[in-house]
């Protein structure tokens, strides 16, 4: 997979410093490489919705009681809420300190709103569609589970419905439902069998996306607006390479060496598809064979984790929002920062795990702050490799949540309450 994400990247940035304009290059994008990428990314989105479904059912079935349930599932919550918390934090403190906002060259932003018209009209529509308050917590229960399974955007609803299947077959304890549990367990099985067929493409579609978006866009758009790519990949980068590795070596009794060594499959699938669901099914194979987590906590984990912590995506959405309010000069309370800071830990955990899934969100926020929501556009050029590197953040992320809360729980065997033995792994 690294041999295809260097050979795509060096191609692309040798065709687009020798021949940017020639013909056959947007030829080769639109019916080679563009397609097998999407075929790749949809046949991965295929499987993932019976994935994400029988892993959390069989995650929860396999708890052995209400009461392991309860508390995997209230440290799980704990922890997405603290570590989404310092996230937005993070974000927050660094773009108020680099302004980078007040360095972006009026013109070219212009042409960019102008140029991204159209699309930034259908990602403000999209967020105008979405149920907010009151209403976005009720749609979380579906009415209709064959609608719900039809949308990525509905994946909470999925969630919500495998999280009370998986209760009730957890309580009853029948010759029937111990088969249907088996039914689960192989429908799981099955997915992953035929995921890790799909898998196999991995090398040539990540060649695909790395060219595609390398022989297209080159640099310039990442030069163009540089100190807010700057701003976010710092963001981005201290909550990878400082608050991880810190959970890792005092809460998940792990070598953040070894663990970054051992997840280097998963980040490298997250860079490429920009997508948490589309990588799952490596993630939880990651967790299994690499890092050796227990299979029930795992499952529960990363599959929740999909969508609910997306500590990157919470940060994008923060540096965004207060990026474009210094744009455009307007100067933003610290109420009105610490409202902005509470709807990205929100967006964060609601907002669907697919390539550019956060933008209605953005969208959303920018309209509570006073700003226009079409503002969107000015960043929708460098959008697509932020995706790529806030994806990768979420789904380490999910990663470090799972050794974490694994590193809690009682080893096999063990009473519930007792308190793992075990030593730390050497930091």
């Amino acid at each position: 997979m690294l041999i295809g994400f260097l050979v795509g990247l060096v191609a692309g940035l040798i065709v687009y410093t020798t021949q940017p304009d020639a013909p056959w290059v947007e030829a080769v994008t639109t019916y080679v490489t563009q397609p097998i990428g999407q075929i790749f990314l949809r046949l991965l989105f295929m499987l993932v919705i019976p994935l994400l479904f029988s892993a959390l059912i069989v995650g929860i079935s396999e708890m052995g009681e209400v009461r392991a349930l309860k508390r995997v599932g209230l440290r799980t919550l704990g922890y997405t809420v603290i570590v989404s918390s310092i996230a937005v934090v993070i974000s927050l403190v660094v773009v108020n300190l680099l302004q980078p906002g007040a360095g972006v060259d009026r013109d070219v932003a212009a042409a960019m709103l102008a140029a991204q018209e159209g699309r930034a009209g259908e990602i403000v529509q999209t967020g105008r569609e979405q149920a907010t308050g009151i209403d976005a917590f009720v749609t979380i229960i579906p009415n209709n589970l064959v609608e719900v399974m039809g949308s990525n955007s509905s994946i909470l609803s999925v969630m919500f419905f495998a999280l009370f299947f998986g209760i009730g077959l957890l309580l009853t304890d029948t010759p029937s439902s111990r088969a249907l549990k088996r039914g689960f367990e192989g429908l799981f099985d099955v997915t992953m069998r035929l995921i890790m067929i799909v898998i196999r493409l991995a090398p040539i579609a990540v060649a695909c996306f790395m060219f595609n978006l390398a022989a297209l866009f080159g640099w310039d758009l990442l030069i163009r607006l540089s100190a807010y790519v700057g701003v976010v990949l710092l963001a981005l980068a201290i909550q990878m390479f400082i608050v991880f590795p810190t959970l890792l070596a005092t809460l998940g009794k792990k070598n953040p060496i070894a663990f970054f060594r051992e997840t280097q499959e998963a980040s490298l699938m997250a860079f490429s598809t920009a997508s948490s669901n589309a990588t799952l099914p490596t993630a939880l194979r990651v967790a299994d064979e690499k890092l050796g987590l227990p299979r029930r906590v795992a499952r529960f984990v990363l599959t929740i984790g999909a969508t609910a912590n997306q500590n990157g995506t919470a940060m994008f959405e923060g540096v965004t929002v207060i990026f474009l309010a210094q744009f455009f000069g307007i100067e933003l309370t610290i109420w009105q920062q610490v409202m902005v800071m509470l709807v990205c830990i929100l967006g964060g955990i609601g907002t669907a795990g697919v390539p550019a899934g956060s933008l209605p969100v953005v969208a959303l926020i920018l309209a509570m702050v006073g700003i226009r929501p079409e503002a969107i556009a000015l960043v929708l050029g460098v959008d697509r490799f932020l995706d790529m590197c806030r994806t990768t953040l979420n789904v380490i992320g999910d990663l470090v949540a799972a050794q974490v809360i694994s590193a809690g729980e009682p080893h096999e065997g063990e009473p519930v309450d007792s308190v793992p033995t075990a030593p730390p792994q050497p930091v």
